[in-house]
């Protein structure tokens, strides 16, 4: 599988300061999240290679209150960094208080403080601007390339709307649609299915019970695509009649791909934004100066690349 990995482009600066940092806690919004543990894997690999750092991570169950708690409980234990992967993206300022002076990465999701981080902080992600377009942009000429420019009509499912990835990639498709190359293509409805692939799988099935027809279906994540596939193909559609595109190539998505139920998702470097966070932090707590915003670029997945990111084994 390809990994683009900020360890990667960072370790000149940050090689030297592993044996600085010894203990770093990490507060997750939620354990139970397919591309969150693909982030989390990140984080624990990484810093298990690293000599004398350790890691203790812990479960926010997706409980703004909870997380902050623990940020709080951190700090009082004494570590040497934070890592935050954010429940809500509009609580940057609460974090941000209750980290102090430890010093504290907010990873994968961009905290509505992003710009007014203090100099012991930062910012690790991609940059949500690229995710929603890149695959949006893609649907729109495979629509074109199937005859479809006269007019298309579909459906957007939304993230959690308390999470700026979600608000800015359903922005990026709002966006895309609106520009002359593809404004032939209309949406039907939008709603939100929180990232999650059952609650999309009931959302796709209830907005079929209409009979309205439709030619694509556009997700801000893998994981609701493969729920409105799943519900799709339950109905007995031609998953060929419809364009279906979505964001962070997780290998369920790219198997589904594979299968040829699935047009175009984006890759998000879940693994390496866990890694870069571990190197963050520990730069951060041994007093260098890192980038505010450090962004691992999004990578566009079709069926003509898709091998490069699936797993080999």
């Amino acid at each position: 599988m390809k990994k683009i990995l900020i360890a990667a482009t960072t370790a000149a600066t940050l090689m030297g300061s592993a044996a600085v940092a010894q203990n770093i806690g990490a507060t997750i919004s939620r354990f139970d999240d397919n591309w969150l543990t693909v982030m989390r894997n990140g984080m624990t690999e990484h810093a298990d290679s690293l000599e004398g750092v350790s890691l203790q991570m812990e479960d926010a169950s997706d409980d703004l209150a909870k997380q902050i708690d623990q940020v709080t409980n951190f700090v009082a234990s004494g570590v040497d960094a934070i890592i935050v992967n954010i429940v809500d993206t509009s609580a940057g300022a609460a974090i941000t208080e209750a980290a102090g002076d430890t010093p504290l990465v907010f990873v994968n999701r961009e905290p509505d403080n992003v710009n007014e981080l203090p100099a012991t902080q930062a910012f690790v992600a991609s940059n949500e601007i690229e995710s929603g377009t890149l695959s949006a942009f893609q649907v729109c000429n495979n629509l074109r390339a199937a005859g479809k420019a006269g007019g298309a009509t579909g459906y957007l499912m939304n993230g959690q709307l308390s999470n700026q990835a979600a608000v800015q990639r359903s922005k990026d498709v709002h966006d895309i649609i609106g520009i002359d190359m593809c404004n032939f293509m209309t949406l039907i409805d939008e709603q939100t299915a929180n990232w999650s692939r059952d609650e999309a799988q009931d959302l796709m099935a209830n907005w079929m019970s209409s009979g309205e027809p439709f030619d694509f279906v556009l997700a801000n994540n893998d994981e609701m695509a493969i729920g409105a596939i799943q519900a799709m193909k339950a109905a007995g559609m031609d998953m060929a009649d419809v364009q279906v595109g979505g964001v962070d190539a997780s290998q369920d998505a790219l198997l589904t791909m594979q299968a040829g139920d699935y047009d175009v998702t984006v890759f998000q470097d879940a693994f390496g934004q866990g890694a870069g966070s571990v190197d963050t932090a520990i730069a951060l707590a041994a007093g260098e100066t890192v980038d505010q915003k450090v962004y691992i670029p999004f990578v566009l997945v079709t069926p003509a690349n898709m091998d490069e990111f699936l797993r080999k084994n």
